[in-house]
């Protein structure tokens, strides 16, 4: 089965549509962004978000002190790193901790043999954003690590691409937040229809 984490969630209302569509991983932007949000709101907006559901935290070039510190304090299950982070970095950001890797061509998959993490976001190459473009890549890249490494693809996917997506990359989870928003903010009918793609091709195999 195809995990489902929907990023960038920003309202209450965001938290009980995760809930309803039980999502398996729910994530909180903590970087500079359009989708920032802060360790108060998490805490709070935690409190009523399903405990079948995982936190994420998004970080980009965080001082590792202020990662650990908001880590504990929103009680997240999972640090996911944007930025330059090293591999020492990553060994001490958490105990489950996701690396992003922007992917510009097939050598930019050489950085997964540095670095011992839980797993790979792999999103499209942006010489200034660290995500969240909403733009996909060549999911061709992906064939040779898809079965060696846990991979939760990223970039420009929505409920007409995802299932070309996982054929492709066959990853462990799927990652969407522009594809499922309207004008800035999360639209319950884009979510429901994003994850009912993805179990639809779950069950049927595609």
């Amino acid at each position: 089965m195809t995990a489902i984490k929907i990023c960038g969630l920003k309202h209450q209302q965001d938290i009980l549509w995760a809930n309803k569509l039980q999502i398996a991983y729910a994530g909180f932007v903590f970087a500079e962004s359009s989708r920032k949000v802060s360790p108060d709101w998490v805490k709070e907006a935690a409190a009523n978000l399903s405990p079948a559901i995982k936190k994420v935290g998004v970080f980009v070039n965080h001082p590792l002190n202020e990662l650990k510190e908001i880590a504990s304090y929103c009680h997240l299950d999972i640090v996911q790193l944007h930025g330059e982070e090293s591999p020492d970095y990553c060994l001490k950001a958490g105990p489950v901790v996701w690396k992003a890797l922007r992917i510009k061509d097939k050598d930019s998959l050489k950085a997964m043999t540095k670095y011992h993490v839980d797993g790979f976001v792999v999103d499209r190459y942006h010489p200034v954003s660290y995500g969240g473009t909403g733009m996909a890549f060549d999911w061709d890249l992906l064939h040779s690590v898809s079965m060696q490494h846990k991979i939760i693809l990223a970039g420009g996917l929505n409920e007409e691409n995802v299932q070309k997506a996982i054929i492709k990359v066959r990853p462990f989870a799927v990652d969407v937040s522009s594809g499922v928003e309207e004008d800035g903010s999360k639209d319950f009918n884009k979510m429901l229809h994003f994850v009912e793609k993805v179990r639809e091709y779950d069950e049927t195999g595609g």
